[in-house]
């Protein structure tokens, strides 16, 4: 069988689901953020060139043909002088160019669309701030590249600049004067936006710690009483007195622990009630079996004496078998650990002693913890059953995960549509029906009943080969 990744408790299962939500949720919202953060600072570069390129622009525009190229030459520089925009912008600003950066900046941003145009878009945005004035063409920077005046990328620093120099892509934004001159700005655009901050990871990584954290304590208030009650439920069948469940939990888990214990109250007020009826009956039962008795000795026929105290002695045996069948698991046995191995040999030279034929193969591990009397009762009547309906009996004696122990005879068998019906009480098959096999019929009801007190299992199976054999399995728990 190939192994699950898919966790078997229900505990694992919600945690699993929930911490598997949370991820894709905050997955999720990375892809937003991210999305949306690279329209933000595409859109804030756009805005930011704009002003830069509207400042500098403004700057030049009164100025002289000759002075217009050496501030051009100046800014182009990769550390220019007082007009350097990789310092920050111009920070020379010629008599009246103060009042028109100031218009400029007055005249606004329009909307920008989702930039799905980069160069269209810019063009729109210098026009709109610019005016109608100014000549612009936007275009990608050409291999043979001419000289022009940087705009630094916003939002970025230096080292992720260096980082995502091999993606970037540069345009060369060209503004015409009204006197025919013509100054180039370079722009760089860095493929895929902004990255993320590492902050916002770390942020992210402790609230999905906090998140689980909380949802185990969440998981596990909700499956422990879910827990709890199955234990109590498996104990049923072994203990019938055990403590009351705990009702705690949601209110679901409250009410469902409080049917259980009502269903356990009932269920253990009707064997007492069963048990105090059985017990009187037995009382009665046994007085007129001792007054029969009395009247039989006083009998001066000896074979009738004998055939009527025969048919007592049946009598008193069904009555102590009944007795011992209905007090079921309300035996008050407490559990001990057992020698399985030594149980077995007592049993063997029990029966070998008188006179039947017992062989045991195998041996237990390590003690089992049961109920020794109850455990030995089971056993015997298994053994009684092989000996005396198959002539021999074989032991069998597996460990491991569970304790298996199979008792073979060599008899004829059960019919197969009886297998089951020979585990009822007081039933019997017709071969058996006689004083000399004997029997009352509940021997192997009695023994199921131990086994399954135990948690275990007991059936029959014929062998291929003949004979009859019994399985008795016994689960080991930690």
């Amino acid at each position: 069988m190939r192994p699950s990744l898919w966790p078997q408790s229900l505990f694992g299962r919600l945690l699993a689901a929930s911490v598997g939500a949370v991820l894709l949720a905050q997955a999720a919202g990375l892809l937003l953020i991210a999305q949306e953060r690279e329209r933000f600072v595409l859109q804030g570069s756009v805005r930011e060139w704009t002003r830069r390129i509207a400042e500098t622009t403004l700057m030049l525009q009164p100025m002289s043909a000759g002075e217009r190229a050496t501030a051009i030459g100046e800014l182009s520089a990769p550390r220019g002088g007082p007009y350097n925009l990789q310092a920050g912008g111009a920070h020379h600003t010629p008599p009246g160019g103060g009042p028109r950066t100031g218009r400029a900046a007055q005249r606004g941003f329009v909307r920008l669309p989702l930039l799905s145009d980069f160069e269209q878009t810019l063009k729109e945005q210098l026009r709109a701030v610019l005016g109608p004035t100014y000549d612009i063409e936007v275009e990608p920077t050409p291999k043979a590249a001419p000289p022009a005046i940087p705009v630094p990328v916003p939002f970025y620093e230096a080292h992720e600049l260096a980082a995502h120099q091999g993606s970037a892509r540069r345009y060369d934004v060209t503004v015409r004067f009204a006197d025919g001159d013509a100054v180039i700005y370079r722009v760089t655009r860095l493929a895929g936006g902004a990255p993320l901050p590492r902050n916002l990871f770390v942020n992210l990584t402790l609230l999905l710690l906090l998140l689980v954290i909380v949802l185990f304590v969440a998981a596990r208030n909700i499956t422990r009483p879910l827990s709890d009650l199955a234990r109590a439920a498996e104990r049923v069948g072994r203990d019938l007195r055990p403590a009351q469940l705990q009702e705690r939990g949601a209110r679901e888990l409250r009410d469902a622990a409080r049917a259980f214990n009502t269903m356990h109250d009932r269920l253990r007020r009707y064997l007492d009630s069963r048990t105090r009826v059985l017990a009187a009956m037995s009382h009665d039962l046994k007085t007129p079996l001792t007054r029969l008795r009395l009247q039989v000795e006083a009998l001066d026929n000896p074979p009738m004496q004998a055939r009527i105290g025969r048919e007592l002695d049946e009598m008193e045996s069904m009555v102590r078998e009944a007795l011992s069948l209905f007090r079921g698991l309300d035996d008050g046995e407490p559990a001990a650990p057992i020698d399985i191995d030594a149980l077995l040999t007592q049993l063997r030279g029990e029966f070998t002693d008188m006179g039947a034929l017992v062989t045991l193969t195998g041996h237990a591990l390590q003690p089992y913890v049961g109920k020794p009397q109850a455990l030995k009762r089971c056993l015997t009547n298994l053994l009684a059953n092989a000996v005396n309906f198959g002539t021999r009996a074989d032991i069998l004696v597996e460990d491991g995960t569970e304790l298996v122990i199979r008792v073979r005879d060599s008899g004829p068998g059960i019919p197969e549509a009886q297998l089951e019906r020979v585990f009822e009480p007081f039933y019997r098959l017709e071969s058996s029906r006689n004083r000399d096999s004997g029997g009352s019929g509940l021997g192997l009801s009695i023994a199921r009943d131990i086994a399954q007190s135990h948690g275990g299992s007991l059936t029959l199976a014929n062998l291929p080969a003949g004979g009859l054999e019994a399985l008795l399995r016994l689960p080991r728990r930690g």
